[in-house]
């Protein structure tokens, strides 16, 4: 017996090690593949060749990677045409993008399949490896691998690699909006990355129902699905939309987005290179392409749309299971039924009492109490104990994997800890708390958030241990690892998706779920007669990691600090200053402030946008230099009616990367900027005073048309940019040491120029 309750404790941290590890294969170099299969060395091939520099748009290295992307798709015997033009997205940021094209026709006449990804990578020091050559590597390398099949497809296959989708999902914007093609497409599968390794998510981009969507998906039957209809309920919350949104929101096309998000702290930085790359993520992606390309280049995709939404996610050896919304509350009802029933058998058999079954709650909210707050305050605790956590905008660090089992190994501490405590109240009374607590969580989801209803499945598995203990007076370990079995391999990888994708400020989601699991462990932790020994365990393994993160709490060449620097002249009054972004500057910087260093003033606070809203937190004023200012011609000013229409041209007089236009808080009634009208939806809504950011090719002028009203006064700011100053020679700025990186998401390594202008 004892050796089937150790049996069992052993199986049951192997099946959450499986959890994880089933997630997605395994990368295995120099493997000799069929010319028909996807090649993960080909694919790395791509990868490498478009990350050999930074390459966003207006960057030297941007047309080595277009002309790239278009030797590969030639080679493949396919022809290729690129499209080009100017679009501002919804976010009113300006560039001129360059997408490439190809086709492959079918044999029958219906709606298109279209592969997707991206190109450019993140301004100003981002080489794109993850975000998005994986991408774009993985659509050339499954293309060639289904052509080398020799088969001809039902549908038409359009590849799009698009343009600038880093600025603000341009190059989709350009082509479902002005592009025949667009109306041919009835799917698309666009490859994303957000990070730079783990398991690739399935994220379904639909107005309607995905019934339709989710039936398709599992005929096609993916190997290493990783999806769930929480994740996706959860993305459409974040602020963080991908090219695949456009063709949702402006051409009403359906599609699915496949992107890792592990490795956070390595998104949009110079750490997204070659050899950060997880290998078994890129051939995860191309384990999603291969069976969902063969299945729908032969499918209907005319009769994709429906009506009906399933709850959906991955369990291990079963891949996707799914249902349809409409069992929802019967599920739930059934739960309760079967609740109730065993309440009523286990009072009848005398298993439960009232008064114990009371007391078992005591242990149940003191857990869930603690670990939150734990949990809650756990990131807010470490950046004040290492406060140069705070200029990890990403809000997930080097570490964090390592402070997440930290969290984790401290939850279950508390867990047995407290539980402990309570080990004279018999197994059945104790499990009523969790049961009842279990139900009233899948009870509210239900309501409020649907695609989390499948939370209701692992409870019927914690009911029917319920039933063997009231049942049995000495159950099987076994057994009831057996039953917490689909709680395991459901909830475990929750812990760590959580904090992974929204940073270790949702560390409490981790310590949550981390109890909630072990609610659902319950039967088998109360077989093992020294419970102490866990509690020990547990808190030891938090004291260990605790310490393992505290040694690498620092900073080097692997694991780089990232910093920040600009050089703010203001041309209207020949000024001149530092500015960081940086909480705690580095030696690098830091001598660039010295005794003049202040802390930044409400004006200069958020001047320029950025991803989070970042403002300076210090400046320090510095003797001016010749910065050659934008050249702002006035071409026309008049009054028609009782509008007043103001056009501007914007001409660089240096080499420039960037230049944004503010206003002051007026009512804009209308706006064309190189002849794209910004939509009226953005003008009512734009945030502190942003009209245009416009993201400069080749140095081109910027031509502005504003409408007002005739009584209104307009200033305008212009702030333009260029990603020089560590080259340009009137500066003497060394070279960035090794254990720094540019800090993402700002702008940074920057010569800045301010201008106003002032319209009475």
């Amino acid at each position: 017996m004892k050796l089937t309750r150790t049996l069992a404790l052993l199986l049951l941290a192997l099946a959450v090690y499986y959890s994880f590890k089933s997630l997605m294969p395994a990368y295995k170099g120099n493997v000799t593949v069929d010319t028909g299969s996807f090649s993960t060395e080909n694919a790395l091939k791509h990868v490498k060749q478009l990350s050999l520099q930074p390459h966003a748009v207006g960057f030297p290295a941007h047309t080595n990677a277009l002309a790239y992307v278009i030797g590969e798709l030639k080679k493949m015997g396919l022809q290729t045409i690129t499209q080009e033009g100017y679009t501002a997205g919804d976010w009113g940021n300006l560039s001129k993008a360059t997408n490439v094209l190809a086709r492959i026709e079918g044999s029958e006449q219906g709606k298109a399949l279209l592969l997707m990804s991206h190109y450019d990578s993140n301004p100003h020091s981002s080489f794109g490896a993850s975000d998005a050559a994986s991408g774009v590597a993985t659509v050339l390398e499954g293309l060639r691998a289904f052509l080398e099949e020799n088969k001809k497809p039902k549908n038409d296959i359009i590849v799009l690699i698009t343009d600038a989708e880093e600025l603000g999902l341009n190059g989709a914007d350009l082509f479902v909006n002005k592009h025949p093609w667009a109306k041919d497409v009835g799917l698309v599968l666009n490859f994303e990355a957000r990070g730079s390794g783990g398991p690739s998510y399935m994220l379904i981009e639909t107005n309607r129902g995905n019934g339709k969507l989710i039936k398709e998906f599992t005929k096609a039957n993916p190997k290493y699905p990783v999806a769930n209809s929480l994740a996706y309920s959860i993305y459409k919350m974040l602020p963080n939309d991908t090219d695949l949104t456009v063709f949702r929101e402006d051409g009403d096309i359906d599609g699915f987005n496949f992107a890792f998000i592990d490795d956070h702290y390595d998104y949009h930085t110079a750490l997204d290179n070659y050899d950060r790359l997880d290998r078994n993520s890129l051939v995860h992606q191309g384990s999603y392409l291969m069976p969902l390309l063969n299945h729908f280049s032969s499918a209907d995709l005319n009769d994709l749309k429906s009506l009906d939404d399933y709850i959906y996610f991955n369990v291990p050896f079963f891949r996707l299971v799914s249902y349809p919304f409409e069992w929802i509350w019967p599920m739930f009802a059934l739960a309760m039924l079967l609740f109730s029933g065993l309440l009523v058998l286990g009072f009848k058999k005398k298993k439960l009492d009232v008064k114990s079954i009371l007391i078992g709650f005591l242990p149940l909210l003191l857990v869930l109490v603690l670990n939150g707050l734990f949990g809650y305050f756990s990131w807010p605790s470490l950046k004040w104990w290492y406060p140069d956590y705070k200029d990890m905008l990403h809000g997930f660090t080097y570490n964090g994997h390592t402070y997440i089992l930290c969290m984790v190994f401290l939850a279950l501490g508390v867990c047995f800890w407290i539980y402990n405590r309570f080990k004279n109240i018999s197994t059945p009374n104790l499990l009523v708390a969790p049961i009842f607590i279990w139900l009233l969580i899948c009870g509210l989801v239900s309501v409020y958030l649907k695609g989390a209803s499948f939370f209701i499945v692992p409870l019927f598995g914690l009911l029917a241990a319920f039933m063997v203990y009231i049942n049995q007076e000495k159950p099987n370990a076994l057994l009831l690892l057996f039953l917490a079995l689909p709680g395991i391999f459901i909830y475990a990888p929750f812990i760590k998706m959580f904090p992974v994708g929204l940073g270790l400020k949702m560390m409490a989601a981790a310590t949550i779920f981390t109890t909630l699991l072990y609610f659902i462990a319950i039967p088998v932790f109360r077989q093992i007669k020294a419970p102490i020994r866990l509690t020990i365990f547990a808190f030891f393994l938090f004291a260990l990691f605790g310490i393992s993160a505290h040694l690498d709490s620092g900073f080097s060449k692997e694991n780089p600090k990232p910093s920040s620097l600009l050089y703010v002249y203001d041309a209207d009054n020949n000024t001149a200053k530092w500015a960081t972004y940086d909480n705690r500057t580095i030696a690098w910087n830091g001598q660039f402030f010295g005794e003049k260093k202040k802390p930044v003033s409400n004006e200069d606070s958020n001047i320029i946008s950025s991803k989070y809203s970042t403002g300076f937190t210090y400046v320090a004023e510095t003797e001016p230099k010749p910065i050659a200012g934008p050249r702002i011609d006035v071409v026309h000013d008049s009054i028609v009616g009782t509008e007043r229409i103001i056009s501007l041209c914007i001409t660089p007089q240096r080499d420039v990367n960037r230049l944004e236009v503010f206003t002051n808080p007026i009512a804009i009634t209308k706006a064309t900027v190189n002849n794209i009208e910004l939509s009226e939806y953005y003008l009512e809504h734009r945030r502190y005073g942003k009209l245009i950011t416009h993201y400069v090719s080749d140095n081109d002028f910027t031509e502005i048309e504003l409408h007002i009203a005739k009584d209104d006064t307009l200033e305008l700011t212009f702030f333009e940019a260029s990603n020089d100053l560590l080259t340009n020679r009137q500066f003497s700025v060394p070279e960035r040491p090794k254990n720094s990186i540019p800090m993402p998401f700002v702008l940074n390594d920057a010569i800045l120029v301010t201008k106003t202008l002032k319209f009475e």
